[in-house]
């Protein structure tokens, strides 16, 4: 069934309507989350469930402004790209957007559609059993999910995934690389058609267009993928901007999404990237006034520690991918604020080689 069909198929339903892609949902979501893996890849979705999903995530995120207001407590994270592996890792170790017993009525619902009797072949552990919170986490995701890593499709699926499931927690930003001139360079669209068609490509761009730039936690922290722009003054203007967009070289966009910390300027100047500018301490400190924040949260670039402060501790850069390409040593994090506002980093370090004494693997689960 193409695109156009489903997106035909979109309109209000019946309470019976809800609950059923609501079943749906969820099962793309335990599918990623339990069963997937490299050798399995392939068989996660078929192509029709991934135009269905993109472009309900289209028509979501086309209901929503431009700015998104999110609550504490709340989970932001940095680049991804196509990092689905450390992406399930992390979230195993900071929990997932759904509480265990969510978990197990998925995973009940998954076996018996599937014919079979949920009580007999309920698996002992969902997911990789590692260190998961009994209550669910809220999402903050900045952008850069596709490009450069292997399962680039995979990392957007799940999200969008769980987006449409449950939008009060998770909430989905857009970063320079969900754009089609640069995912259609940088490893998108080699990987989209490798795997399936052109066809699914475009229909990636078709949701890509329309995703939020900015959201406000608890009205005291701005995030957003790039930086700040010096021609934003009020968040209703984003509300003038008419979707789909792709990412200009210029304005408030691109600041939006390209945009980078300078400690060598004090305001703003034109961008060594060829889109949106670079901007200095003293930019950030009158932006901060103007907006009435405490903290500018972004992402965008590489940092080794997984965080980085700058103006003063006024804006933090972080940086969600460890192991960067397989080339950089970095470290990735999470930044978790509760519902206190207080900050607080997850971090996780690169694991480059296997000690003799170290504890993973089989010759863990032996010592066990």
């Amino acid at each position: 069934m193409s695109g156009i069909e489903f997106e035909a198929r979109m309109k209000p339903g019946t309470p019976d309507d809800l609950k059923k892609l609501h079943s749906w949902l969820e099962s793309i979501i335990f599918r990623y989350f339990h069963v997937w893996s490299p050798v399995n890849c392939q068989d996660m979705l078929k192509r029709y469930e991934i135009y269905e999903l993109c472009l309900r995530a289209r028509e979501l995120f086309w209901t929503q402004p431009l700015y998104r207001h999110v609550e504490v407590p709340v989970t932001i994270v940095g680049d991804i790209h196509g990092q689905f592996e450390d992406l399930k890792m992390m979230m195993d170790m900071n929990g997932w957007p759904f509480t265990e017993d969510e978990a197990k009525e998925m995973c009940k619902n998954l076996l018996l559609k599937g014919g079979k009797d949920g009580k007999q072949t309920f698996p002992a552990v969902l997911g990789s059993g590692t260190d998961r919170q009994k209550t669910q986490k809220n999402y903050l995701f900045l952008g850069d999910y596709v490009d450069r890593g292997p399962y680039s499709i995979e990392v957007v699926l799940m999200l969008f995934a769980m987006h449409l499931r449950w939008p009060d927690r998770v909430t989905l930003l857009r970063g320079n690389h969900e754009s089609r001139p640069v995912n259609r360079q940088y490893g998108f669209y080699g990987e989209c058609v490798r795997r399936y068609s052109e066809r699914i490509y475009e229909v990636f761009q078709l949701a890509f267009n329309a995703m939020p730039l900015t959201a406000i936690v608890n009205k005291r922290i701005m995030c957003m993928h790039g930086g700040i722009s010096e021609e934003l003054f009020d968040l209703k203007q984003l509300d003038a901007l008419k979707r789909p967009i792709d990412t200009p070289d210029i304005g408030i966009i691109a600041d939006l999404t390209w945009a980078d910390p300078e400690c060598e300027i004090d305001y703003y100047k034109e961008s060594p990237r060829g889109a949106g500018k670079i901007f200095g301490a003293k930019a950030v400190d009158e932006f901060c006034k103007h907006f009435q924040l405490d903290l500018i949260v972004r992402a965008h670039q590489v940092v080794q520690d997984g965080y980085e402060f700058f103006a003063d501790r006024k804006l933090v850069t972080i940086f969600s991918a460890p192991f960067y390409c397989g080339q950089t040593n970095n470290i990735a994090s999470m930044l978790n604020i509760d519902k206190d506002m207080v900050a607080s980093f997850m971090l996780v370090k690169p694991v480059t080689e296997i000690k003799e004494n170290q504890n993973v693997g089989e010759k863990a689960d032996d010592e066990n």
